[in-house]
């Protein structure tokens, strides 16, 4: 199924109300090990998130390890850190979070996505907006939000082939890691004031970091 011939994610929802005879297409085997999978990513993340303050400068590799959102990627640049090596890392957790979830979206289809805006705090209004973004402009969507999950998991979902999505996840990747390197660059004297005034107060910084990961896990799991 190509992505155009998808239902929206909204469609689906009232069908499962609608049409409870109807039988879930069957979940291969290997659909536990894409769960756990993204389990331990998320994991990864939330330690990142958590303590992000005191690695950003001493193991910076480390923390892309963990986790590539953009402001890792950025807070790690005046580490010193070379640019192969950054944007290798880079590459390697993008690319390593994009498998897992489309394959989650193959293997559980549109119970994947409910799961999103079920325990991951994403409303339910805005998956269905980026399934129809996806299902319109899937050439743009794919590379401008790369490191998105839900828009890989929705590409899973979509079952679209991997020979239409790497040149997409190619591209996406190289421009967001260039725009991202030299920005940090252009501006590194900003940076790494804001980073020394980080550090003094990392300790500090770290607790509160830890305190919103937890909070912000307890309300997406006790809200849903």
């Amino acid at each position: 199924m190509s992505m155009h011939d998808s239902p929206s994610f909204a469609v689906v929802c009232d069908r499962v109300t609608v049409d409870e005879d109807t039988a879930p297409a069957p979940i291969p085997r290997s659909g536990p090990i894409w769960i756990a999978a993204f389990v331990g990513l998320v994991v990864c993340t939330n330690i990142a998130a958590a303590s992000w303050v005191t690695m950003d400068d001493e193991h910076p590799a480390s923390l892309l390890l963990l986790s590539s959102r953009n402001r890792f990627l950025v807070a790690t640049v005046p580490s010193g850190i070379s640019p192969f090596e950054w944007a290798l890392i880079a590459c390697l957790r993008l690319s390593a979070a994009a498998i897992v979830c489309h394959m989650l979206g193959r293997a559980y289809g549109d119970q994947a996505l409910r799961w999103f805006w079920k325990f991951m705090g994403m409303p339910q209004e805005q998956v269905s907006k980026f399934e129809k973004a996806v299902d319109n402009a899937e050439w743009f969507v794919v590379p401008f939000f790369v490191g998105s999950n839900i828009v890989w998991v929705l590409s899973g979902a979509a079952k679209t082939t991997w020979k239409r999505l790497l040149p997409l996840a190619a591209v996406g990747m190289a421009m967001r890691l260039a725009l991202l390197w030299w920005l940090s660059k252009e501006f590194e004297s900003e940076l790494r004031s804001t980073l020394k005034w980080l550090d003094h107060y990392q300790w500090w910084i770290l607790i509160g970091s830890v305190l919103i990961v937890v909070l912000v896990n307890v309300r997406n799991f006790r809200g849903r």
